[in-house]
Order: C-alpha cells, then sequence, then structure tokens
C-alpha cells in the first residue's frame, strides 16, 4: 500500500482515512504481528472499532477484550483503552470517531512502547 496525504506510518502499523467529516471521522488501522497502539484517552470523541480481518485484544478500562474478525466495541468519551495484535499476521479494523473534535492532538497518551509520552 502506498500512503500519501491520507495514510500515516506508526511504529506499530499505518491508518488510511476513510472519512473526515464535521460530525465524523473513519479510519481504516492496520496494527502489525505483536504490536499495540498506546494506551491512550480522549476528551472530544468516542470510538467504535470493528475488526475486518485478524484477531485484537483490547483493553477497555481494567478490562481485556478478546475481538475476532466481525467483531466490535464501542470506546467511551474519557475511557482508558488500546488494541493490540496477538497474531502472526497484519491485523485490520474499521475506526469510527464520533464527538466535536477528531484532530490527533486529543489524544492522551498514558502508556507508550515506544516512548511518545
Amino acid at each position: 500500500m502506498t500512503l500519501n496525504n491520507m495514510g500515516s506510518h506508526r511504529p506499530w502499523g499505518y491508518y488510511e482515512v476513510l472519512s473526515d467529516k464535521p460530525d465524523h471521522k473513519v479510519k481504516r488501522i492496520v496494527v502489525y504481528p505483536g504490536k499495540r497502539l498506546s494506551l491512550q484517552r480522549h476528551h472530544h470523541r468516542s470510538e467504535h472499532w470493528y475488526v475486518i480481518k485478524g484477531e485484537a485484544v483490547v483493553t477497555l478500562n481494567d478490562q481485556q477484550l478478546h475481538l475476532n474478525t466481525g467483531q466490535s466495541v464501542d470506546i467511551p468519551v474519557g475511557a482508558a483503552h488500546r488494541i493490540m495484535n496477538p497474531g502472526s499476521e497484519d491485523m485490520a479494523f474499521i475506526e469510527v470517531q464520533t464527538g466535536d473534535y477528531f484532530g490527533e492532538d486529543d489524544i492522551e497518551r498514558l502508556e507508550d512502547d515506544f516512548g511518545r509520552i
């Protein structure tokens, strides 16, 4: 996949913005095997994650949820959350954000494997 202004590489994988409107933002996110996103929370948006390929382990506050292809989870505003790919192949999910602000600076990192706190 060639990434341009619609995509962005991260140490854990990459994402592509599919829709960016005043009332929502939708991303397709790919997580490499054994990698996980930072433990984070948002103050202006909630998220809905729908796994479209592979398996995922989601941390939602103090819960660990195991999701497979076709399963989803809702992340409320202010909830601590992260997603991990425990599998041996890329995992992909669709993230639907709703709220009043969708900027990348609405990420409060609580823990990070890549020193981005």
